[in-house]
């Protein structure tokens, strides 16, 4: 069992999501999760309309691109942001724990999807507003609790 969920990687909202991902690629020196690398055929770039995924070099999560059809202008510090945060849990039992802690400690459900069976999650806005997502994954550090 975990006290916490752990910050797996941080997500970003882009229009073109394969541009963004490949911009932050090569400036961070990262690498495509194995299925997300972009199509040598010419074909369609079907893994660009759903998710992308970057890891480093030892292939752990750090950034991840997901393709939204508009986005709000930035204009922070004082308004719009365009990431989220996804955290993960080891099983479905720490899953729903920390889904209790989140609601506990002020944040705001907005989607349930912990019965799918390849990803469970929980979808939140914190108190702020901001998104962020509790999941499980598999390999996810236990902290010995």
């Amino acid at each position: 069992m975990v006290d916490h969920p752990i910050l797996r990687q941080t997500v970003l909202d882009a229009v073109d999501a394969r541009g963004i991902a490949e911009f932050y690629r090569e400036l961070l020196g990262l690498r495509y999760r194995i299925g997300d690398e972009p199509p040598t055929d010419g074909g369609p770039d079907r893994q660009a309309q759903e998710w992308l995924a970057l890891r480093d070099e030892r292939g752990m999560p750090v950034l991840a691109v997901q393709p939204v059809a508009e986005l709000p202008p930035v204009d922070w510090p004082s308004g719009h942001q365009r990431v989220h945060l996804d955290l993960t849990v080891p099983t479905m039992e720490d899953l729903e724990r920390q889904h209790r802690r989140a609601l506990g400690l002020g944040s705001t459900l907005l989607l349930d999807r912990s019965d799918d069976e390849d990803e469970p999650l929980y979808v939140y806005a914190d108190p702020a507003g901001h998104p962020f997502c509790i999941f499980v994954a598999p390999g996810t550090p236990d902290d010995g609790h």
